[in-house]
């Protein structure tokens, strides 16, 4: 295991807490992508998310933001909105993180992208999701 490795390793279970490592993600691939993982796991956490700058909560907010005008990447945006919550993240902030998305993504990501939010909500126990009491009227 180098040093980038281990460090990527480091980062996914500060995020995830304890044994949260996804290498499952990857696994499946592992018969015609071995190193997938592992450039994953340098590349994405050890060089990138755990570089300083952003706290682990803005960060998640950023990579939410690509994944929702990305599209078609649930799996990805499913396992972001629970580290999202994992590092702090409230549930209003994540659903006020994919509307900012619909001006710049429209309506059908944003649509999928909350349908995902939901479900993870849902999952954690964490619905209905208070509303904004800047607005409520």
């Amino acid at each position: 295991m180098n040093e980038r490795y281990a460090a990527g390793l480091a980062r996914q279970a500060e995020l995830g807490g304890p044994g949260a490592v996804r290498a499952g993600v990857y696994d499946a691939l592992a018969d015609i992508a071995p190193d997938l993982s592992r450039l994953a796991v340098e590349f994405a956490y050890g060089d990138i998310h755990a570089r300083p700058g952003l706290d682990a909560a803005r960060r998640e907010l950023v990579v939410l933001g690509v994944l929702v005008a990305l599209g078609g990447v649930e799996p990805q945006l499913e396992a972001h909105l629970g580290t999202a919550l994992n590092v702090g993240v409230r549930p209003r902030e994540l659903v006020e993180a994919v509307m900012q998305a619909l001006p710049y993504a429209g309506f059908p990501r944003v649509i999928g992208a909350m349908t995902v939010a939901r479900r993870v909500l849902h999952a954690r126990g964490l619905l209905p999701v208070s509303p904004d009491p800047a607005r409520a009227g």
